[in-house]
């Protein structure tokens, strides 16, 4: 809880007002639920009225906080709800939902994770290809064992900043079905 009351001081001031960002993403059974996570981009539009490209809106300590992940730890409080469990698949857009194979579908009938197997094992670093095939063991290989050791990994993840872009990107690169 320090850390998240400092955070949430420091990026206040720094993005000159709320700096926890929403955003409906599909849970359990697809169910669609409210992440939160910190901001770490600004809300800069073009001209045309469109958020700019993640690259010219990330802040340069938006990219600490996220090298760290810790704009991921306003999800705890997910947690709490019931939205989310501490492991588990990370739940992606909405807008991705429709694009799922029949496969890839099954990362739903968990409920979605702050951590997960694909995250430790190269979290945005890796293809949508093999992140969905990771979400995919998960689910069919649930356990309390692996639980823990995902939970145990991504403690050394998160101090390294392991994974948490794709080689000359801000982001994970946009999913567009198979």
């Amino acid at each position: 809880m320090p850390i998240f009351f400092i955070l949430f001081l420091i990026l206040s001031i720094h993005f000159r007002g709320n700096p926890i960002f929403t955003q409906p993403r599909p849970g359990l059974n697809s169910q669609i639920f409210q992440i939160l996570k910190f901001k770490t981009m600004k809300d800069t539009l073009s001209a045309k009225g469109d958020l700019l490209p993640d690259s010219e809106r990330i802040t340069d300590l938006g990219r600490l906080v996220r090298k760290f992940s810790l704009d991921e730890i306003p999800q705890l409080l997910n947690v709490i709800k019931g939205d989310m469990s501490l492991v588990g698949p990370r739940p992606l857009l909405v807008e991705y939902l429709p694009l799922y194979s029949k496969e890839q579908i099954k990362r739903h009938d968990v409920r979605p994770g702050v951590t997960g197997w694909a995250q430790i094992n190269g979290r945005n670093a890796i293809s949508w290809e093999e992140k969905f095939q990771l979400d995919v063991y998960y689910v069919d290989h649930i356990s309390i064992i692996l639980d823990l050791k995902i939970l145990f990994i991504t403690f050394f993840n998160v101090i390294q900043g392991k994974g948490v872009s794709q080689q000359g990107h801000v982001s994970m690169g946009k999913f567009e079905g198979n």
